[in-house]
């Protein structure tokens, strides 16, 4: 049994003094004890900072951590596209599964306990099943010209935690989004509003919409009202969904999908926002809505790195419970694991991590700020 304690412990949603955590030999919490003078109790393992259950990163594309450094920086949404497109064939199978298993060690000493991470195929599988990270895998389906979601469902059916997602409301066709959405009713995961050109391809114009002309591409979903209105009239209320990137959502889309969905979660990344095209989250118009808020890092093709802390820094200065409940419980609601994940409770075994390099007098992040696994 291990006594832990810290400056701050973040408990019960809320950053407490004296808190003594005790943890068998099985990371299982066996007691929470409050103590005025923790420095008097006997055997207590004290790290300065602020203690937290470990991190579940709620979009990560583990794939494509060989394309770290490979991107410039700033190229907008269809210059990223173009980019990976251009250089992810100058890397070798290897070095793909190299990359993805330094990425998924530095994210578990960092302090991520889960992950739902979206793949394009079952490349990396091995280095999860092995990970000590427990992931939940999405296959994401995209191409207008692509309708047989048979080869996804295979692919998933053969690894535990895994599940079909489409990948956009812009990038897969009607039948194949209600297919996907009405087969899997467990957890999706889709990229949503995270640019202007996929709000204005359901009116008729910008980017989007101009190319898919060019290259002579119909899409039978655009009798839907708006991104916001197919993934509410598609999505089964009860089915786990996460919103991923939201950087052009409107109060209306907010309104929109919270009408329609009872287990929705918007996932920020605004490290991925910044590295694409310097954009941000709407973190107070979410904040105000009332709506849960989880965060992900996205992928080492779209950011420099796959911390945790920093995407929370980055979503400016919101009081730190708020954001660190966003990084661990809510985003094991997220992924429906909250019973055993996501908070510092008797019986649960969530990990243990320290903030180091906080601002323990405001309490808040600081560019300093990091987390290191304890447990």
């Amino acid at each position: 049994m291990r006594r832990i304690a810290s400056h701050y412990t973040l408990y019960n949603g809320e950053l407490e003094r004296n808190i003594v955590v005790e943890v068998d030999d099985r990371g299982t919490i066996t007691n929470i004890l409050r103590c005025d003078a923790i420095d008097s109790m006997a055997s207590v393992e004290f790290f300065s900072g602020i203690l937290i259950p470990g991190m579940v990163n709620c979009h990560c594309h583990l794939e494509l951590s060989y394309l770290k450094g490979a991107i410039a920086e700033g190229e907008g949404y269809a210059g990223f596209a173009r980019s990976i497109g251009a250089v992810r064939n100058n890397f070798t199978t290897e070095e793909r599964i190299r990359s993805a298993s330094l990425a998924d060690a530095q994210m578990w000493e960092e302090g991520v306990e889960a992950v739902a991470d979206i793949a394009n195929d079952d490349l990396v599988m091995e280095v999860k099943t092995q990970s000590k990270i427990e992931y939940h895998t999405l296959f994401e389906f995209f191409g207008l010209n692509n309708r047989d979601v048979e080869p996804h469902f295979d692919l998933a059916n053969r690894y535990p935690r895994s599940f079909v997602t489409p990948h956009s409301t812009y990038s897969v066709q009607d039948e194949p989004f209600r297919q996907i959405c009405a087969r899997n009713s467990s957890l999706l995961s889709i990229h949503l509003l995270e640019s202007d050109a996929e709000e204005g391809l359901y009116h008729g114009r910008g980017s989007l919409h101009e190319w898919y002309q060019r290259m002579g591409w119909e899409c039978d979903f655009l009798k839907y009202e708006s991104p916001a209105g197919r993934v509410a009239r598609c999505i089964d209320r009860v089915c786990r969904v996460l919103l991923v990137h939201n950087t052009r959502a409107t109060a209306e889309d907010i309104a929109t999908v919270e009408s329609h969905t009872k287990n929705g979660t918007w996932v920020l990344c605004p490290e991925s926002n910044r590295f694409i095209s310097n954009d941000r989250p709407p973190v107070e118009l979410l904040r105000k809505s009332g709506v849960a808020i989880a965060v992900g890092t996205d992928s080492l093709a779209s950011a420099r790195s796959l911390s945790m802390i920093e995407n929370l820094r980055l979503l400016g200065n919101h009081p730190l419970r708020e954001l660190l409940t966003w990084a661990t419980l809510n985003g094991a609601k997220a992924l429906g694991i909250d019973g055993l994940k996501g908070s510092i409770e008797i019986g649960k075994h969530p990990g243990l991590v320290v903030i180091e390099g906080a601002d323990l007098h405001n309490l808040c992040l600081t560019p300093e700020s990091a987390a290191h696994r304890i447990i």
